[in-house]
């Protein structure tokens, strides 16, 4: 039986790189400032949905909500293996925390027809909150299955998953449909395809060609190809604007902090069995173990 899948992924900030400049006077991300990458955990969503697709069939569809760059997240999508990318970029959006940007995904997931299993990324690491997915499911009114470390069976619209659960694991069955957080441990992403890389890498949205001045004719090739990138805004999903963007979005930065750690002299070990005991003697003399 072929399983249609949606991915839900997220064009984040590299972390590995934050400065000082990384967030903006008002609490939100300084986006410009980081360079952007595929969030890590839904490259592990995505993953699984190639894995279902491969043993069962169906699709796999990848969405994003983010700017216009935000196809560089949907085109290694494409690259890798989902069959459409839908690209949700809207002004109005801006600034929107969990709860609008989870609203906004219902909208556009209830577009969809036929979807049977929802993945996503156990959390962006831009955040952090693993809020999204659930409160997606939540919004759908579908069951949800957080923290998936392994998928153990998918048979006649029922699912069962191993879920992590901390200090071990606990084996979750549910029907579909059902959305799935999905953690770094359930698998290894596989790499871009070079054919698909070869065929994608023309993959333009609206936006994008609009930029670049596309003509018409352009845009229709692009179309008969294939190759061009859904795009929404908010009006085509019928959004509430209530419930989007700043005005939906009760989180608020209260402050700002920036945390120096700082330390004055240090003391070297030596790679020895004698310095390995002499190290050990001093936490325990400072009450630091034992």
């Amino acid at each position: 039986m072929p399983y249609n899948c949606v991915v839900l992924a997220k064009q984040v900030p590299d972390t590995a790189a934050v400065t000082g400049k990384a967030m903006n006077d008002d609490g939100t991300v300084n986006r410009s400032a980081l360079p952007a990458i595929f969030n890590p955990e839904d490259l592990n969503a995505l993953e699984l949905a190639l894995q279902i697709k491969q043993a069962h069939g169906g699709t796999v569809t990848i969405m994003t909500m983010g700017l216009p760059s935000a196809c560089d997240v949907l085109r290694e999508g494409l690259y890798r293996g989902a069959d459409r990318a839908i690209l949700i970029t809207d002004r109005r959006a801006a600034a929107s925390d969990t709860l609008a940007t989870s609203y906004i995904l219902n909208c556009a997931i209830k577009k969809l027809s036929d979807v049977d299993i929802i993945l996503c990324g156990r959390q962006a690491i831009d955040g952090d909150t693993a809020q999204v997915g659930p409160q997606a499911a939540e919004k759908l009114g579908i069951p949800q299955i957080t923290y998936v470390e392994e998928l153990l069976s998918l048979c006649d619209r029922t699912i069962t998953v191993k879920r992590n659960v901390g200090a071990g694991w606990e084996k979750v069955r549910a029907t579909l449909p059902v959305l799935l957080t999905v953690m770094d441990t359930a698998n290894e992403p596989r790499p871009c395809g070079v054919k698909r890389l070869l065929k994608y890498k023309k993959a333009r949205s609206q936006s994008e060609l609009a930029k670049e001045g596309a003509t018409e004719a352009a845009v229709q090739s692009l179309k008969d190809k294939n190759l061009l990138i859904d795009q929404w805004d908010l009006d085509y999903l019928d959004a509430d604007m209530q419930w989007c963007g700043r005005n939906g979005s009760p989180t608020k930065v209260n402050r700002i902090q920036s945390v120096v750690l700082s330390a004055s002299g240090y003391k070297e070990i030596a790679p020895t069995d004698e310095g390995l005991r002499d190290m050990v003697h001093e936490l325990i003399v400072d009450h630091t173990i034992g």
